[in-house]
């Protein structure tokens, strides 16, 4: 691509436009609105080898997120690692389940259960700025990834710990219990397409069913929770009516799901009865 414009490049890339367009705009130090009104701009050298270095990890099935170091969630700039997940779209549908619960004129307490990169406790503690936000994660690397999100984002009214689920949450309730667990099956052959492939396999996998994390999130809910608490999870595009019923087992009624923007049933909410 040496001696190439922007627009050479980009077409040559043989990648998803975006894809591309975000992966070029990161070389260059630009905004991708910067490279439609410089289609015509050469690429120096070191920018063409570095773009077509990413391009040919792109290709490999590398997330683009990893490629440039961050990804937007919920509207806010993350810093994202292969120590966690990619936020996706489909979990701000998570988000919007757990705001519905959670009022905004008196502090609240909220866990985060498996925060990953700390997308969804930063989403709401900016939401919630009188909410005490509790984000857990097992993965000291991930927690190391959250924090600095949680820096640059000044939102220093959410607290992090290093705990296997609830194992060292203590025992102060809280009014609503938000995860996005792993709920992939051990054999899904998904996981050896595209982006899961490089993503870390603890955070996606949860047993031969999938259902492992949370069972574990639904028994150990209630007991944590002030009464008329709440949960609410992520789960598996063909899992709603076996998450729905490990609410109901667990105590919970008033379940509902909520379908993400490709019309999936992909979340389930209850409330402690």
């Amino acid at each position: 691509m040496t001696g190439t414009t922007v627009g050479q490049a980009l077409a040559q890339a043989w990648l998803a436009p975006i894809d591309a367009q975000v992966l070029l705009a990161h070389v260059v130090g630009r905004e991708r609105s910067w490279l439609v009104a410089h289609r015509d701009d050469p690429l120096t050298r070191a920018e063409a080898d570095a773009f077509a270095a990413l391009v040919a990890r792109r290709r490999n099935g590398e997330p683009v997120a990893y490629l440039v170091g961050r990804r937007e969630f919920w509207g806010l700039a993350l810093a994202v690692t292969p120590a966690v997940l990619v936020p996706r779209p489909e979990t701000e549908t998570l988000v919007e389940l757990v705001l519905d619960r959670l009022p905004d004129d008196r502090p609240v307490r909220v866990l985060d259960l498996g925060t990953g990169s700390g997308a969804i406790a930063l989403a709401l503690a900016h939401q919630r700025p009188r909410a005490e936000v509790v984000a857990v994660d097992v993965s000291t690397a991930a927690l190391a990834v959250a924090r600095g999100n949680a820096d640059a984002l000044d939102l220093r009214h959410v607290t992090f710990r290093e705990s296997d689920w609830y194992a060292d949450v203590g025992a102060a309730p809280f009014d609503v219990i938000v995860s996005n667990p792993p709920y992939v099956a051990a054999g899904d052959p998904h996981l050896a397409q595209d982006d899961l492939r490089h993503e870390p396999r603890d955070a996606l996998v949860a047993g031969v069913d999938g259902l492992a994390a949370l069972r574990v999130i639904a028994a150990g809910a209630p007991a944590r929770l002030v009464p008329g608490g709440a949960l609410v999870v992520e789960h598996g595009y063909d899992q709603a009516e076996a998450v729905q019923g490990l609410l109901r087992v667990a105590g919970f009624d008033n379940i509902v799901g909520r379908r993400d923007l490709a019309g999936i049933v992909r979340v389930a909410a209850g409330r402690l009865a």
